[in-house]
């Protein structure tokens, strides 16, 4: 009923929220990304996109629709390589951010890891800057991180808003200067951060430094400062903070998978990773219960 390659590419532009960069994942032109929603559309007889020129939203069908094309897609890969025999195997070095570990990857490399079972999956937690730079050197075969505004690699697997968190019992004194929850450099949100508020011309002082989410999510919770984070992100205990608290607009954040130089058998089992993140990306940002 539901064809495999309209699943995929309503995949694509759910995650990212944009028929353009869907286009760009996938290798399509943007009329045939439009086309696929369409018939998908057609099959169900419900819209799943509301979409103007300015941005593109699920429908309540939509969100519905997410976990059945993931199911249905993984049932489908199960099939394919069963009946065609390909196993995956090797070493695979894969490199997560930080900002993953308290979302729902877990899940995903289960998943992986029970269709791939001669994969010997080696999981790397670091910052996102640090994993590109292991990458460059060798030393990872797939990483999935942020990256810099500047930076073109890496297929995107979905873009949020950066914004202020803190607790709910911080208040910022306007006269003072803004206290900071920073992961060290080469942190890609520490440097947004101290570039918006910089640009505002408003001073600021390091109150914690932590290479561990864990770290930071604490040192918020205690009230000691606010931290850069992503809006789908926000950690159980932390809010957003209002708009009257003045804080500088901090922008939007990719979230993208890179490619190392893979050789031999690293190659299918990085591909094979990559299409199950992918496919489950949106439970990357639907792990976090109690969040604001």
């Amino acid at each position: 009923m539901y064809d495999p390659t309209h699943l995929r590419t309503f995949l694509a532009v759910a995650q990212t929220l944009s028929f353009t960069q869907a286009a760009r994942r996938l290798g399509l032109r943007q009329s045939t990304v439009s086309q696929h929603v369409r018939r998908l559309e057609d099959a169900t007889g419900r819209q799943l996109f509301t979409r103007d020129t300015h941005s593109v939203e699920l429908t309540e069908d939509g969100e519905a629709m997410l976990g059945f094309a993931r199911r249905l897609l993984e049932v489908h890969e199960q099939a394919a390589a069963f009946f065609t025999g390909t196993r995956v195997r090797g070493r695979l070095r894969f490199g997560a951010s930080e900002d993953f570990v308290l979302t729902r990857l877990p899940e995903i490399l289960e998943g992986f890891r029970y269709d791939h079972p001669e994969v010997d999956l080696e999981l790397t937690v670091e910052l996102s800057g640090t994993l590109h730079a292991q990458l460059a050197a060798g030393k990872l075969d797939l990483v999935l991180a942020k990256r810099r505004p500047e930076d073109p690699r890496g297929a995107l697997v979905w873009r949020d808003d950066l914004v202020w968190i803190g607790s709910e019992q911080l208040r910022l004194d306007p006269d003072r200067p803004v206290p900071l929850i920073v992961y060290p450099p080469p942190g890609i949100t520490r440097a947004r951060a101290l570039e918006a508020l910089e640009a505002q011309g408003r001073e600021w002082r390091i109150v914690c430094t932590s290479g561990s989410l864990n770290g930071l999510i604490a040192a918020a919770r205690a009230g000691l400062g606010v931290m850069a984070h992503s809006r789908r992100l926000i950690p159980p205990g932390l809010l957003r903070l209002p708009d009257r608290a003045g804080l500088p607009e901090l922008g939007k954040v990719d979230f993208v998978l890179v490619h190392g130089r893979h050789r031999g058998a690293a190659e299918g089992a990085a591909n094979a990773l990559a299409a199950a993140v992918l496919a489950g990306g949106e439970r990357l940002h639907r792990g976090q219960r109690g969040a604001r």
